[in-house]
């Protein structure tokens, strides 16, 4: 089939090239010229483990472009994957999402065009982009639309880090559509993937376990709530690990063990369940607070997903609060930070705890020093006022330092050579923000060992 992907993020790039490896033709459009020339080279924006790999097995069937007017009008398929960022109020910001849908409205020509929302988007967003669809369409083309195209919801559930894995061999796909002709373009295009018939890369090959993957049919509202809902849930098994954690370390007990006893119970199941700094990212902060302020809207309140975000938000100020109770004072204390990716695998930095924890340090007097193995080019580009703290090598993190948190839990930092580190520091504590050091070991190579749950 003849796809066009409008933006070309995490989303729409990985939505694009894995659609590209499965046999469609792909046009990926976005209005950042340095972006295109970049990915028309072959090389990817954005680090996402495998995705230069899957660039270039999929070459042949891509093209890259910042014209509408080339991606558009011969499209079967037409995803929308542009960024809805946060306002101040908690709702997404549209101005993107109304921008891509006057433009594809423009150049709509074929004889039956699916047009998807895959950006993030409150409930009732479709019939939004529908109207501004066919608005464009009818100023362009002068005459009223009649079943020229139609909108249909098909969220992502991509892991940063996993994306291609997920979206190569996800739990299910999910599509809202009150029209059957999108729902058999929808079927014959992800149908590879629904019947895991296609020959997977040698570099990510098919689980094991996997079989059929099933295709959730439901209405627009449906599919846009089961996006935001998702998030939330997933948001919601952090946060509560972490405050059991907080209530573990009073106690005595040890959070590790506590959650693999409740997470082996399969009415809950383990992951998510890692107690630590909290959640970052751009969807659960995003997705929560838009699933907030959609409630409020009508007049309903989301307490428990309230205090999911606030839980979260403690967490990153309790990195500090143990610090202090360590250190005493962090006025002048060198203070050095492992991670600035929100998690490993990216290099995003979007609400990454690490930024939060750098600039609470430093407002209270400490010098900090911050690494990331990945993200420290993009790091450069986006905070330019941390750019100064930052250390091109991990041991000047270590170096003279009073302690050393580890924020975000990259397979480097799991490896290093923690002895000769240790002999570094001014003072060997380590506080490990993502209880995935050894305790035991730490201790016996002279280190004081610190949690989030005190422990």
């Amino acid at each position: 089939m003849r796809v066009c992907v409008v933006g070309t993020g995490y989303v729409g790039l990985t939505t694009g090239v894995s659609l590209a490896f499965l046999g469609h033709d792909v046009t990926c459009v976005d209005l950042d010229q340095a972006k295109v020339d970049l990915l028309a080279g072959g090389r990817s924006p954005i680090y996402e483990p495998h995705m230069d790999a899957l660039l270039a097995d999929s070459a042949e069937r891509m093209t890259f472009t910042t014209d509408y007017s080339i991606a558009v009008p011969d499209a079967d398929v037409v995803f929308i994957a542009v960024q809805t960022p946060s306002l101040p109020d908690g709702n997404p910001d549209l101005k993107y999402l109304r921008s891509a849908a006057e433009s594809v409205g423009k150049h709509i020509s074929g004889e039956f065009t699916v047009v998807i929302n895959k950006s993030t988007v409150p409930i009732g967003s479709s019939n939004w982009v529908d109207s501004i669809l066919r608005e464009s369409f009818e100023r362009t083309h002068e005459r009223r639309s009649d079943g020229e195209f139609s909108v249909a919801s098909n969220p992502e559930f991509l892991r940063q880090g996993a994306a291609i894995q997920d979206t190569l061999y996800p739990d299910r796909i999910v599509v809202g559509s009150d029209n059957p002709r999108s729902l058999d373009v929808l079927n014959r295009l992800y149908r590879e993937i629904l019947n895991q018939t296609f020959t997977p890369p040698t570099y990510l090959p098919r689980p094991g376990e996997l079989g059929a993957v099933p295709m959730v049919s439901t209405d627009l509202a449906s599919a846009e709530l089961i996006k935001y809902a998702a998030n939330a849930f997933l948001a919601l098994k952090i946060s509560f690990a972490n405050e059991i954690g907080q209530l573990a370390g009073k106690v005595g007990a040890d959070i590790s063990q506590v959650t693999r006893g409740i997470g082996l119970d399969t009415r809950i199941g383990p992951r998510f369940l890692q107690p630590g700094i909290g959640w970052g990212g751009s969807c659960f902060g995003k997705d929560t607070a838009a699933l907030i302020a959609t409630a409020a809207d009508y007049h309903h309140s989301m307490p428990i997903v309230t205090a999911a975000r606030e839980v979260n938000q403690l967490q990153r100020r309790l990195v500090v609060d143990r610090l202090l109770d360590e250190l005493r004072i962090l006025k002048g204390r060198r203070i050095g930070l492992l991670g600035l990716a929100f998690k490993p695998n990216t290099d995003d930095m979007r609400d990454a705890p690490a930024l939060d924890i750098a600039r609470m340090l430093i407002d209270r007097g400490a010098r900090v020093r911050l690494h990331d193995p990945v993200a420290a080019e993009r790091f450069r580009r986006e905070q330019p006022d941390l750019v100064p703290h930052l250390a091109d090598e991990v041991e000047d993190v270590f170096d003279d330092s009073d302690a050393v948190v580890l924020v975000t839990e990259w397979s480097q930092y799991l490896d290093l050579d923690w002895a000769k580190l240790a002999s570094l520091m001014r003072t060997p504590v380590i506080l490990d923000g993502r209880h995935c050091l050894d305790p035991q070991r730490l201790t016996k190579l002279g280190y004081r060992y610190l949690s989030l749950t005190g422990r």
